[in-house]
């Protein structure tokens, strides 16, 4: 049977592929292919469930295809099926149809209404391809396309300020995830000297003496683990970024929010469990903050003022009592609670607008005020102090803003200097002399070049990071620092030049196609800086679809070979090399977030030009 759950994927994929090439105005064939493609994978997911059931219910393992492989590395891509990926695949199926259908007509006649279905199914594809997974690199590409999705029906009312501001403010958060999770790849290349399966994960002889051996390298995968887990089901100190994402289309805050995409924390948690439960402090670690995030947001939750918020932070602290059931071992309860959770929250966001009117309707002819109750001096001070927290929300997205972004903001304001000439020809130099080393090396290293041309191309990234000058040159600035971070790993290891050029083949076609669309809008009106919104997804929707292409292939979205070199060259950064990694990190962190800032201040907003209709400031 297990040869059958590459055909899920495949379904998923030429359902998405087919719904690119239908016309935009023909709303009736765009929801058929997608009631069509979900409702193909849910009927195949229930008998393929059957069928494993009267087969003994054992876990099946397939090697899919491998990617690419030498001497010793191998990435592959992999898919497994038990219990937990059956009831995950059987409720996305289920809820992702139940929300289509409710979409044919909560989107009927939206100038989006194609872009919405597309995306949803592009998401689908993501989701199925992490609930499938049976190794890190399989999960990881669908988490980026869960990740891309987000961002896009987020600010799916792109002419507005709040959706387009508060899409970089979760793909920020999201990024931080990514980082973990590739570390934690990372770091599992140079446990097991291997590409380890979830399969064999479950040998838990292997995991214990794996541990025993190397205890601080598996505390460090299972904490990167733990806390992607912990930002993507949006737990504290994270919670933030939950509410800020309901400003795109209340279908897809049902289907991404409310029930599929914010669990997947809980699913990454319940996937390696069989590792970190090995692990005391962890389990301890996923206790307290599951036990923290249940208290906290149940008291935000009943003083929100909108009712989506409200919804949110109910399902965030839902999510850490699951977190709770998690690393206490009970597994089947979790799985009965996210199901539940699930069908809840979808069901009251879907319901969420009529639910409303019918209680401002009766509120209006039977209103009665609450009777007052005796509390002491004491009570009153607790309860008004624990109010005044909640609806400040802890102040969680002002502490954050502080101590996580604004200490980079302030660097890469203080990095003027890097755009002037003098400076410029001062590091192509230095590159060149980089590049010197590169060619003429044999086996020697240089122990100190890694590290100088990190931090170069991570201060070229936190320059345009925080730009406000003109696009194109802060495009630029982003190209550079790929050669730049290529350069280094390249010095810190000898290792096949083609792995190089597999990682730079994606950066250099999307950086002159970048350039290309960036030098196309300049010539309208000679304008481009990123101190405002320009909006030209009105006027050039097809430039700024490219460009959006553009920014994927650069930051390594697994449209490119890029992807495959990323991974590739982590794995010549030795586990020792704590700084190095680091600023691997960073970077990786922030090359999104800056190519993504371009696309947002050039393409999206409201547009510059007056005779376009004014647009609400929120959605």
């Amino acid at each position: 049977m297990a040869e059958f759950l590459q055909s899920f994927i495949w379904v998923s994929l030429a359902g998405f592929t087919i719904s690119l090439f239908l016309p935009r105005k023909n709303e009736g064939a765009i929801s058929y292919i997608s009631f069509s493609t979900v409702g193909i994978h849910l009927a195949g997911i229930l008998s393929f469930i059957f069928l494993w059931i009267l087969n003994g219910s054992s876990t099946l393992d397939i090697k899919h295809t491998t990617l690419y492989k030498t001497g010793n590395v191998e990435i592959f891509i992999d898919f497994l099926f038990d219990s937990t990926t059956a009831v995950f695949a059987l409720i996305g199926s289920l809820l992702t149809l139940l929300v289509l259908v409710f979409s044919r007509y909560y989107m009927h006649r939206d100038g989006g209404f194609k872009r919405f279905f597309v995306t949803v199914l592009f998401f689908f594809l993501g989701y199925n391809l992490i609930i499938f997974s049976g190794n890190f690199e399989t999960l990881f590409v669908g988490w980026e396309i869960l990740g891309i999705c987000s961002f896009l029906l987020i600010a799916f009312y792109r002419d507005r300020y709040l959706p387009v501001k508060n899409s970089i403010k979760v793909i920020s958060v999201y990024r931080l995830a990514d980082a973990c999770l590739i570390l934690a790849m990372w770091m599992s290349h140079h446990l097991w000297h291997e590409n380890i399966t979830f399969l064999k994960l479950n040998n838990s002889s292997l995991v214990q003496s794996q541990i025993q051996s190397h205890y601080s390298i598996a505390l460090f995968i299972t904490l990167m683990v733990i806390l992607a887990a912990i930002i993507k089901s949006a737990q504290l100190p994270f919670s933030s970024w939950l509410p800020r994402a309901m400003e795109g289309p209340t279908t897809s805050s049902a289907i991404f929010y409310g029930s599929l995409s914010v669990h997947l924390g809980a699913f990454l948690l319940l996937r390696t469990y069989p590792f970190w439960q090995q692990v005391s402090v962890v389990k301890i670690f996923v206790l307290g903050m599951g036990v923290a995030t249940a208290l906290i947001a149940t008291g935000i939750s009943m003083v929100q003022s909108t009712v989506k918020t409200q919804i949110a932070y109910s399902s965030v602290a839902q999510i850490g009592i699951i977190f709770i059931e998690i690393a206490l071992g009970f597994h089947t309860l979790a799985l009965i609670h996210f199901a539940g959770n699930a069908f809840l929250r979808t069901y009251q966001l879907l319901v969420s607008p009529s639910v409303m009117s019918y209680l401002i309707h009766d509120q209006f002819y039977n209103f009665s005020p609450s009777s007052r109750t005796e509390r002491t001096r004491l009570l009153k001070k607790i309860n008004y102090t624990f109010y005044t927290l909640c609806i400040k929300e802890w102040n969680i997205d002002f502490l954050l803003q502080k101590f996580l972004w604004n200490p980079f903001k302030e660097a890469g304001k203080k990095l003027k200097f890097i755009t002037q000439w003098p400076v410029i020809l001062l590091f192509v130099i230095f590159y060149a002399v980089g590049v010197y080393f590169f060619i003429v090396r044999t086996n020697e290293t240089y122990p100190i070049l890694p590290g100088l041309f990190s931090i170069i191309a991570l201060a070229f990234i936190l320059k345009a990071f925080t730009d406000r000058g003109d696009a194109s040159k802060t495009w630029l600035l982003i190209s550079a620092s790929q050669f730049l971070f290529a350069l280094s790993v390249s010095l810190n290891e000898s290792f096949d030049f083609i792995e190089i050029l597999m990682y730079l083949s994606g950066g250099i076609i999307s950086s002159v196609a970048g350039f290309a669309c960036l030098l196309k809008v300049k010539s309208i009106d000679k304008d481009i800086s990123l101190n405002k919104f320009h909006g030209y997804t009105y006027e050039q929707p097809a430039i700024g679809l490219l460009f959006l292409l553009a920014c994927l292939g650069m930051v390594a979205f697994p449209i490119t070979p890029a992807f495959l070199g990323f991974d590739l060259l982590l794995t010549y950064i030795h586990h020792d090399q704590v700084a190095l990694i680091a600023l691997t990190g960073l970077f990786y962190i922030f090359i999104e977030l800056a190519v993504l800032r371009i696309y947002c201040r050039v393409f999206l907003g409201q547009h510059k030009k007056p005779y376009h209709a004014m647009a609400f400031r929120s959605s």
